[in-house]
This record gives C-alpha cells, sequence and structure tokens, in this order.
C-alpha cells in the first residue's frame, strides 16, 4: 500500500461516467455537485474513443487500438480510432482545467484497469489479449505509462489537486474465475493466476506513487483483500452487491486503513429513497462489523452505484445531490 494509504477524502463523489455528450455540461455538472471531492466525468455517449475501453486503449503507449464489428482490436500504428480517443480526452481536460481555476483539493481520474482492459482488447487474430500472457504483461506495462503521462497533464492543468487514480475493473472477478469468453462464446478463457493479477495490478498502481489508488468493480464477489495487498488505497463498489460473506474482509480492509468507497444510489434512473434512506445499509453493515460509528466518516465515501451513463441527465443531477445529502447525514447522524 502506497504512503497516502491513511487518507481522509469527502464523503462524496461520484464513480465515472455521465449521460450526454457535451464535456462542459458534464463538468460543470461534477464540480457544482462535489465541491470537495469532483471528478474528470467520461462521456460515451459521443461513440466510439469515448467508452471506457477506447478511452483507456487512447492512453496506451507504442499500443494503439482501432474499432472493429467485435470490439476494440490492437493494431500496428495509430489511425482514426486513436486520434479520436485521444481527442475526446483532450476536449474532457479543457474543460475539467476550464472549470478547476484555482481549486485546491482532492480530484478524481478514472482509467480502466490492466485486467479489465485484456479481457476485452482483441488481439490480431480476434482472441482476447487475456489469451496471451505475453499480451497481458506489454498491455500493462504500456497502460502504466500512459497512466504517469496522464496524470502528469492533469496535474499541469489543475496544478492545486491531489489526484486520485481510480482503475476500473468490472471484470476483474470473472478473470479470476474464469469466466471471460473466448471470441467464439463457446470455451471461455483460463483463470488467471491470483499472484500474477495481484502483481500486475501492484506494478499498475505504482504507476502513480504520489497518490492514493482506488480499484472499482460494480460486479459482485470484489476481491478486497487481494486489491488491499496489490496496494489499493481504497476500494469501489456497488453496496447492494454486499453478502454476509464479505463481512470479514471489509472489517479487515476498514481496520487496515483502507478507504471504502460504497456505492449506495442506483446508476439509472428511479424513485430515490431519502437520503438516510441511502446510508441505512452502510450503518446496519458497521453495526454488525462492530465498529465504532465515528469511523464511518473517515472510512466511507459515498457514489452512485456504478457509473451514469445510462441515466436520463435529470436523474444523474438527482443521484449526485443524492450522494451529497446521504454523506451530510451519515457524518451527522453515524448511529
Amino acid at each position: 500500500m502506497s504512503e497516502n494509504s491513511v487518507f481522509r477524502f469527502a464523503g462524496a463523489t461520484g464513480v465515472g461516467s455521465m449521460p450526454g455528450g457535451d464535456a462542459r455540461e458534464a463538468v460543470k455538472t461534477v464540480i457544482g455537485s462535489f465541491e470537495d471531492f469532483p471528478y474528470l466525468p467520461e462521456l460515451p455517449a459521443r461513440g466510439p474513443g469515448a467508452d471506457m475501453i477506447g478511452r483507456t486503449a487512447g492512453m496506451l503507449v507504442e499500443l494503439y487500438a482501432r474499432v472493429e464489428p467485435s470490439g476494440w482490436r490492437i493494431g500496428d500504428r495509430p489511425g482514426r480510432d486513436t486520434r479520436r480517443a485521444r481527442g475526446w480526452l483532450r476536449e474532457d481536460l479543457d474543460a475539467l482545467e476550464e472549470f478547476t481555476q484555482g481549486y485546491e483539493g482532492d480530484l478524481k481520474v478514472q482509467a480502466v484497469g490492466p485486467w479489465t482492459l485484456a479481457a476485452a482488447l482483441e488481439l490480431r487474430g480476434g482472441e482476447a489479449a487475456l489469451s496471451d500472457p505475453g499480451a497481458c504483461r506489454d498491455l500493462a506495462a504500456s497502460l502504466a505509462e500512459g497512466l504517469r503521462l496522464h496524470l502528469a497533464e492533469v496535474r499541469r492543468r489543475v496544478p492545486g489537486a491531489r489526484v486520485l487514480l481510480q482503475l476500473d475493473e468490472p471484470s476483474l472477478t470473472a478473470v479470476l474465475r474464469g469466466q471471460v469468453r473466448t471470441a467464439s462464446g463457446y470455451r471461455t478463457h483460463r483463470a488467471v493466476d491470483r499472484q500474477l493479477v495481484e502483481h500486475t495490478l501492484r506494478d499498475v498502481i505504482g504507476a502513480h506513487p504520489d497518490g492514493p489508488v482506488a480499484v472499482h468493480s460494480c460486479a459482485p464477489d470484489v476481491p478486497f483483500a487481494l486489491l488491499r495487498r496489490a496496494g489499493a488505497d481504497a476500494v469501489s463498489f456497488d453496496f447492494a452487491l454486499l453478502t454476509e460473506r464479505d463481512d470479514d474482509v471489509i472489517g479487515e480492509a476498514v481496520e487496515a486503513g483502507t478507504r471504502l468507497f460504497a456505492g449506495v444510489v442506483p446508476g439509472t434512473d428511479g424513485p430515490l429513497s431519502d437520503p438516510a434512506g441511502s446510508v441505512m445499509g452502510v450503518r446496519t453493515l458497521w453495526r454488525r462489523l462492530g465498529l465504532h460509528p465515528g469511523l464511518l466518516a473517515e472510512a466511507v465515501t459515498l457514489t452512485p452505484a456504478c457509473g451514469l451513463a445510462g441515466a436520463s441527465p435529470a436523474y444523474a443531477r438527482r443521484a449526485l445531490a443524492q450522494c451529497v445529502q446521504a454523506a451530510r447525514s451519515l457524518a451527522d447522524n453515524p448511529e
């Protein structure tokens, strides 16, 4: 775990994606919602290159990807799709810089982690990079270097910010369990050794030695202990998918100083409970773990359950506001 393993962040932030295609409007909404812990929004509705895989593929160093009917495929040289992905990201960073003039505080940026990227990016033959250990190594190294450059650019544009890197790993559990399907769809790739998964994650997390790193997964059975050993300072997850089987590893994570980014607000349109109702499950978990209520505000940041790309703009704004109000409720009344 990095030197940032014990840190305090605001009580609420977002996950990453937002609806729509207007970067300035999205950044303005995020900055207005989270004065203490904004993030760089992603807008996949703009099309290929703005999606999570294409956006991160555009950050890779000396590896390039293009869009095929089956998805993103590694190619020999940068083409139109790489240029588009990098252009969208520049547009997002321009908007972020515009609306964060003079900002000093915490700021979160997101990129796809090495194992979800390996499960999604295809090799030349059409099979996932996950099928080739050498390709996985090259991909992780390219990603780490690309993240170093991206983080340096963010710090240049928002010099007063302390930047948290979030690695999105929704496919991590499937990678560990051998549940990622082959190109034919009839078989699955063999499970990747847990030590290799941990080692690779540690290397990529090491691309941000001067700031904290969170790993996000909105899939069931998030491997909390593995992520903590790999050096993650925080774990971001869909709170509704927790079961009592997770109690021990969550308790150990909290006691070790790992922050929990608990997704308590639904990511798609629907009725919202009152803010206190959104955190009822968090309070129940805390009591079940026997943890001191006063630790809640120090250990938990509230977020939507996952990204908000599938939500309406009006609901996305309400969901972000609900996170802030629920965090205030938790801080005011941890019992």
